[in-house]
Formats: C-alpha cells, sequence, structure tokens
C-alpha cells in the first residue's frame, strides 16, 4: 500500500474495530454472509471482513454473495469480484434471479426486496446466523433524517438487528465510517466500479435528504456527530428481539 492508502486504510480499520465493538457486532463462531453488490461500500466490507476474519480474533467465518437481477442491467464484473474474494480467502456466491414488474410496486422496491429475499435464503442454507451490509454512517443519518422529515418518526437502519421470525441477525459494520473516506480509499485502492449504472437511477427523496444534510454541515460542521449522538441515545442503533 502506497503511504496515503496506508493511513486512510488504518483509519477506516480503527472505526471499523469500534464498530463491531460498541454495537457487538462480531463474536466467536460467527458464519457471517455479506451482501457484495460490487460498489464501493460492499467492496471495502469485505476486504475489512476478510482481513479480519484472518487474525482469529474473534474467531469466524465469512462468505460473500453477489445478486445478479435478470431484467437489470446493472453489471458488476463477477470475474473481478471472484478476484476481489479469492485473495481475501472468501467463497464467493452468484446467484441470478429476477422480479416481476407490477403497477402498483417501483421497480426498485421490487428490487431491492428480491434481492433481499435471496441474501436470507442462502444465508439460512449455509447455516449462517448473519448477514453484513455496506451501509456507511452517511447511510444512516440520511435514513434518519428521511424518516423524521417524510414518515414522522425518529430511527434509522440498526447498526445491528436481531430478526423476529429467523434465527439472523443484520450487521452494519461500516456505521461509523463516513462515505467520503470510502469513495477516497476506492480510489486509492483501484476498486473496480460497476460495469451499468442501474437504468432505474435517478434523483430521490434521498438525494433531496443528502443535499439537506450537506446544507447543515456547512452550517454546523459537527451535525453528522450531534444527529449520531441523538440516534445513540433514542437507542436506534442496536434493535434486539426479546424472547
Amino acid at each position: 500500500m502506497k503511504n496515503e492508502q496506508q493511513i486512510l486504510f488504518k483509519r477506516l480499520n480503527e472505526r471499523f474495530v469500534k464498530a463491531f465493538v460498541t454495537y457487538q457486532l462480531l463474536a466467536d463462531d460467527d458464519h457471517i454472509l455479506i451482501g457484495l453488490s460490487g460498489g464501493k461500500d460492499s467492496l471495502l466490507l469485505t476486504e475489512l471482513l476478510g482481513r479480519r476474519a484472518q487474525i482469529h480474533h474473534p474467531r469466524f467465518r465469512v462468505e460473500a454473495v453477489h445478486v445478479r437481477m435478470e431484467n437489470v442491467s446493472y453489471e458488476t464484473s463477477t470475474d473481478y469480484l471472484q478476484q476481489f474474494c479469492n485473495d481475501l480467502h472468501i467463497p464467493l456466491h452468484v446467484v441470478t434471479t429476477r422480479f416481476e414488474e407490477s403497477d402498483s410496486k417501483p421497480p426498485c422496491f421490487l428490487c431491492s426486496w428480491n434481492r433481499r429475499k435471496q441474501l436470507f435464503n442462502l444465508a439460512q442454507q449455509l447455516g449462517c446466523n448473519k448477514i453484513a451490509l455496506g451501509h456507511h454512517r452517511d447511510d444512516l443519518i440520511h435514513t434518519a433524517l428521511m424518516n423524521l422529515t417524510f414518515q414522522g418518526r425518529f430511527d434509522t437502519m440498526p447498526a445491528r438487528l436481531e430478526m423476529h421470525k429467523m434465527p439472523l441477525s443484520i450487521i452494519r459494520p461500516l456505521c461509523l465510517i463516513d462515505e467520503a473516506d470510502i469513495s477516497r480509499y476506492a480510489q486509492l485502492a483501484g476498486y473496480q466500479p460497476v460495469t451499468k449504472s442501474c437504468p432505474y437511477e435517478r434523483a430521490t427523496n434521498r438525494t433531496s435528504i443528502a443535499n439537506l444534510f450537506a446544507a447543515m454541515e456547512a452550517m454546523n460542521p459537527e451535525a453528522r456527530f450531534s444527529v449520531w449522538q441523538a440516534l445513540e441515545s433514542a437507542g436506534k442503533l442496536v434493535e434486539e428481539y426479546s424472547k
């Protein structure tokens, strides 16, 4: 690694470790399935978990799945993903599926729902107890602001979510990492970008919220830490299931 890349990776890894300690994301004997879309966030998640698994503290196993949607031309080179996972000694599963278009539900919802369904199905087939997703701190903050603005409630995607109806937990180990750092590291590390962008990708409410949050940070550079503290204080970053 070059000097800047080494320094940045050290910071990313420190925040990754802080997240899994703070929110109890990893434990001995975990079997984790990574949702590997091929974007910069999921690539970093795969690299951090793959490197950590080789340290053996805690001891856990990790596998990855890339879900391809037949009727959406969003595309990542599976050869690149396979080599990326091979270098980290992570088994990669490639699953191909599709969704039926609906007049009542937008294609983004249907695509996301079907991708998640494949994740849950494969996790249970492999005997995994956790699914790792690549949402970073900006994602969680933007979600909280979206829910507050459009839904009238204050919550977000938690760093750890225990599922109620199946023996699985969702974990987000990048939750303390900022998107700007991921973008810079992806450039330095030479992450290969997606081959084709999603044809349904367009400006959405999430885009508007991202712009709103940028304005908030211009007004107060500590805004992200204030929102994060509010989520912490309200107990929104861990959702456990009491049996």
